[in-house]
């Protein structure tokens, strides 16, 4: 079966039985809507048949004090073994529909050595619209084979991006809103200032996207030219926790561009630091 970045709502319920392919289900909540929704609750009201849920919250480092990190990679794997996903299966990752988290869910899965993942284009929004079955609860599933194989090349720390931020050698992009790139509101997380790494660059991840799956390659390409990108040379994607930084990675992946990794901290962490620079 050949890699495909996006797959069909048509093509998933043709294979949905295939047991060589699984789908997972990879909605989390913008950053503000915690108070207001409980993600797990909608879960289990309705999910795409036989799909695990794929908690980005929950399978981030615990033991960081910034959102969305990566977790170790023994954790990981017990942790995907326990959801009854197995590593050498054909993964069909979605979200609500907007594109916001599934890529995060396919970067990580492929961070961790997975060879062969999906995104449900127009996600669990247009599985229902074209008519097709969601069940409820939690399916039952048998333990996954699970093993995890990370590549460290897909990561950037901190002291990466300072010395990249002080010297170049590579392009830093911001995902956020152009406000928030700007400062000229407030984030959405409390205690982080305003601003944006030096040097780094504006492409809103919602500025990629139409009807929950990438734009043509077109438009991607124009859009990175419009905001001083150039396809060339290599990048490191932001935003303001890890998650839509991957929508740049993947629109980055659907263009061929070879070179490209993320800032697993982002402003999360960047923001929350006094000693470091910003630009507001």
């Amino acid at each position: 079966m050949s890699q495909t970045l996006f797959v069909t709502t048509e093509w998933l319920a043709e294979h949905q039985h295939d047991p060589q392919i699984q789908v997972l289900d990879a909605r989390m909540l913008p950053p503000g809507q915690e108070l207001t929704r409980n993600i797990t609750q909608e879960y289990l009201a309705e999910h795409l048949p036989s799909a695990p849920f794929f908690d980005i919250e929950a399978l981030s480092d615990p033991t960081s004090p910034y959102p969305h990190m990566m977790p170790r990679p023994e954790a990981f794997a017990v942790a995907m073994r326990e959801l009854g996903i197995s590593s050498d299966k054909h993964l069909v990752v979605y979200d609500e529909g907007s594109l916001f988290s599934a890529p995060r869910a396919w970067w990580m899965l492929r961070y961790f050595g997975v060879a062969e993942v999906s995104i449900l284009a127009g996600g669990l929004q247009a599985w229902k619209a074209d008519g097709y079955a969601t069940e409820q609860g939690h399916p039952e599933l048998k333990e996954g084979l699970f093993e995890a194989y990370p590549q460290p090349e897909q990561i950037k720390r901190l002291n990466d991006v300072l010395l990249v931020s002080h010297e170049g050698g590579a392009q830093i992009l911001d995902a956020r809103s152009a406000p928030r790139f700007n400062a000229e509101v407030d984030e959405p997380r409390p205690g982080l200032r305003r601003g944006h790494i030096p040097g780094s660059l504006n492409v809103p991840w919602n500025t990629l996207v139409s009807n929950g799956r990438l734009s043509d390659n077109a438009h991607l390409q124009s859009v990175f030219e419009a905001a001083g990108v150039d396809l060339k040379k290599p990048v490191i994607a932001s935003c303001g926790s890890g998650v839509t930084a991957v929508v740049l990675l993947a629109a980055l992946t659907e263009l061929g561009h070879k070179d490209a990794s993320l800032y697993d901290g982002s402003w999360g962490e960047w923001g929350s630091r006094d000693d470091l620079p910003g630009v507001r």
